[in-house]
C-alpha cells in the first residue's frame, strides 16, 4: 500500500465538476485578474475569520510581507517571530530591509514562547509575528498582552491554520493583521500559488490592496510603491468551492488526528499536543522519534510519505547566516529539528491507510 502525505488529487476530484461551469466563466470572460469571484471569495474568507477584511494576494509570502509592510515595518526595523517556522516568515522580513529576531519555542506544542519576549523586544521592535503551526495557534493572549504593553502590532502568521480557533476566536482574527497562504497543500489550497491578508482595520485593508496592486487603486493613480501580487480569478474560483467544505474536510482531519493517536498508543514516540484553548486543524501530523532519519528511510521503503516539517531551523541555514545566530541559540527548535516527523494526514485518508502507516512506523521502531 502506498499513503502519500498528502493526496491532492482527492480534494481536487471532489469539487471538480462544481468548478468547471465558473472556470469557463473567466476564460470566456477573460477576466483573469479581479473580478466577482475574486471579491466573492474575500467576502467568503473574510466571514470565515470573523474579520472585516480580506484581501487576496498572490501568495502566502507576499501576504506576509505586505501585512508587516501594512503595519509600519520598513528597513532597518526588527520583527520577532519564532525560530520554529517556515523559512517563508523570515524571508519576509528581510525582503523590507528589516531584520529578524528570533525566540525559542515551547517542547510540548513547537509554537512560539511568549516567556522569551521580553528579552528581545527593544526599541527597534515593530512588529510580533507569532505563527500558528502544523494546525493550531500560537499562545495569542500572552503575546497580545506582551505587544499591548509595547504598543506593538501582531501580526499572525496563518498560514498552516485555516479555521483552527482559539478560545473561540478563528485564526486570522486575533492580531492587527493576518497573512495566510493557500498554497495546494494547505487545509485551504488553490490550485497554484495563492493567499490572503485579513484585518478588521479599514486603513490597513486600503493599504495591503495598496501594495500589492503597484501602489494604486485607481488605474494608473500610485500612491505608494507597491508591487505585484494580486489573486486570479481561476485560483479564487478553486478556494471557494473548498472553503464551502472546510469545516468538514477539517473535521476529518480530527477524526484522523484522533486515530492515530488510538493506534500510535504505547510506541516510543511523542505524539503532537494541543495546546489548552485551541482547536487543532492538523494541517500537519507530527510526532518525534528517535533516529529520524533512519525511521523515515523505512517508512518511504513501506511506501508511506512521511516528511519533515522542517529538518534545519532558519537561524542555521546559509540564506539567515547573517542574522548571527550559531547551534545552540534556540536548543528546543534545534532538539526537534533532529526529532520530528510527519505522518500522513488529509481529509480523504483512509482508517486501512492510517493502519498501515502506524504498522510501519510500529516495524521501523522495532515495537
Amino acid at each position: 500500500m502506498h499513503v502519500p502525505l498528502v493526496d491532492l488529487r482527492a480534494a481536487q476530484a471532489e469539487i471538480l465538476d462544481e468548478i468547471r461551469a465558473d472556470v469557463d466563466d473567466v476564460l470566456s470572460s477573460a477576466g483573469f485578474v479581479g473580478g466577482p469571484h475574486v471579491a466573492g471569495f474575500e467576502e467568503e474568507y473574510a466571514q470565515l475569520c470573523g474579520t472585516q477584511h480580506c484581501v487576496g494576494v498572490a501568495n502566502g509570502t507576499d501576504a506576509v510581507e505586505i501585512a508587516l509592510r501594512a503595519v509600519g515595518v520598513g528597513p532597518g526595523d526588527e520583527v520577532v517571530l519564532p525560530a520554529n517556522t517556515f523559512v517563508a516568515t523570515a524571508e519576509a522580513v528581510a525582503r523590507i530591509g528589516a531584520r529578524s529576531v528570533l525566540v525559542d519555542v515551547d517542547p510540548d506544542h513547537l509554537l512560539i514562547d511568549p516567556a522569551q519576549l521580553g528579552a528581545v523586544t527593544t526599541e527597534r521592535t515593530r512588529a510580533i509575528a507569532p505563527v500558528h503551526l502544523y494546525g493550531q495557534l500560537a499562545p495569542m493572549g500572552a503575546v497580545l498582552e506582551h505587544a499591548d504593553r509595547l504598543g506593538l502590532p501582531v501580526v499572525e502568521d496563518a498560514a498552516q491554520s485555516q479555521g483552527a480557533t482559539q478560545d473561540g476566536r478563528v485564526s486570522g482574527s486575533l492580531g492587527r493583521m493576518a497573512a495566510t497562504s493557500f498554497y495546494p497543500g494547505k487545509n485551504l489550497g488553490a490550485a497554484g500559488d495563492a493567499g490572503a491578508v485579513t484585518t478588521d482595520d479599514d486603513d490597513l485593508a486600503r493599504t495591503a490592496r495598496l501594495l500589492g496592486a503597484h501602489g494604486s487603486l485607481t488605474k494608473y493613480v500610485h500612491e505608494v510603491v507597491g508591487f505585484n501580487s494580486r489573486l486570479d480569478a481561476i485560483q479564487a474560483v478553486v478556494l471557494r468551492a473548498k472553503l464551502r467544505r472546510l469545516q468538514r474536510w477539517n473535521a476529518c482531519r480530527r477524526e484522523a488526528a484522533e486515530r492515530y493517536a488510538s493506534l500510535l498508543d504505547g510506541l516510543p514516540v511523542t505524539l503532537p499536543a494541543v495546546a489548552p484553548g485551541n482547536e487543532h486543524v492538523w494541517h500537519l501530523y507530527v510526532i518525534q522519534v528517535d533516529e529520524r532519519d533512519r525511521v523515515l528511510s523505512a517508512l518511504h521503503e513501506a511506501g508511506v510519505g512521511a516528511g519533515i516539517h522542517y529538518p534545519e531551523p532558519v537561524h542555521l541555514t546559509r540564506a539567515f547566516a547573517d542574522l548571527g545566530y550559531g547551534r545552540g541559540d534556540f536548543p528546543v527548535t534545534e532538539a526537534a529539528a533532529d526529532r520530528i516527523l510527519s505522518l500522513p494526514i488529509y481529509p480523504h485518508i483512509t482508517p486501512a491507510q492510517q493502519e498501515h502507516v502506524a504498522q510501519s512506523l510500529a516495524d521501523a521502531l522495532g515495537a
